[in-house]
This record gives structure tokens, sequence and C-alpha cells, in this order.
């Protein structure tokens, strides 16, 4: 599995933007929203179960996400279509702003090290990456456990602080002086 130091890998892939079917699908590559930190969070499939709050409370806070020059992708190795057609009839999931992108070839997946061997999809993978494309934070769950966003933001704004940040440090906290 690639990790903390290496650099993420290139990639392109096409991500739904929008329930209307003429705007809906968009391509992207990691020169994609470039000079950004981005989060990606790796979910197994749609039509589940736990993906969906994943999904959604991510994107109810993407405006802080934002706020640390970040964005946000979502994504499994469903394809576009069934990624649309989920959003499109999921209640909650309509009125997300997030893109969800599409590993179908499991290109990505493979080449980070997140697939489940047995059920061949990701595991629940979160990874922090810098403007520069290098890898700052993984975390990887098991497929039933969810993830926490506030959690993630957390570990976004102490990387941005490039101090030391104590266990359960947040925002506007002080950090650690080595002395």
């Amino acid at each position: 599995m690639l990790t903390i130091g290496d650099r993420f890998p290139e990639f392109r892939m096409k991500g739904v933007v929008s329930n209307e079917l003429s705007k809906a699908f968009q391509d992207f590559t990691q020169e994609t929203d470039a000079g950004k930190w981005k989060v990606f969070y790796f979910y197994p499939k749609d039509f589940t179960f736990v993906c969906p709050t994943e999904i959604i409370g991510f994107d109810q806070s993407r405006d802080k996400f934002q706020d640390l020059n970040s964005v946000l992708y979502g994504v499994s190795t469903d394809s576009e279509f069934v990624h649309h057609a989920w959003r499109s009839s999921h209640p909650q999931l309509k009125e997300i702003h997030t893109p969800l992108l599409s590993d179908i070839k499991k290109d990505l997946s493979s080449q980070l090290g997140i697939l489940d061997a047995s059920e061949g999809v990701c595991f629940r993978a979160t990874f922090i990456v810098d403007p520069e494309g290098i890898i700052r934070h993984v975390s990887v769950n098991d497929l039933p456990v969810g993830r926490s966003p506030e959690e993630t933001l957390r570990i976004l704004a102490a990387l941005q602080t490039k101090e030391l940040t104590p266990c359960n440090w947040k925002q506007g906290e002080d950090v650690l002086k080595a002395s």
C-alpha cells in the first residue's frame, strides 16, 4: 500500500458532478484542482448502507474543507453511470456537491493497494494529498466501519500547521514547541 511521503499516482477518471444528465459527467486527473490539498475517500460500492452516511457527512463538511484550501473526492470502483443512478435516486445524495469518481478499471485502487481481495472493492481508505501530490495521511477502515469527516478535517488542519500538534488538537489551539 502506498503511504505517507509517496507520490499519489497519476489517474484519469470520470466523475459525477450533477444529477442533470447533460451536465452529470466530468473528467478528473491529478491536475484537476491543482494547487489545492486533496482528500480522497474511497468507499466500497454504491447502493449500500454505510457509504451514503460517509458521502453525506463529508459533503456536509465541504465548506470547512474548502476553508482549508482542499477539495473532496469520493471514489469507488462502480461506474459513473451507477454513481449517477444512485445519486439521482437517493433522497439525501441528490443534494451533494462532492464529485463521485469512478475507478471502474480499479487502476488507482490497485496502485494504492486498497482493494479487498475477497470482495474486489475498495476498503474505506482516506488519503490526504498535499498540493505537490505527496501523500501526507492515510487511514484504512474495514468494510463495515464508517469514518469521521471531523477527524479528517482535524488531521488536514494539523498537517497544514507544519508544527507539532498534540493528541486531540483542534484548529486554533496552541501547537507544541520543541525545546
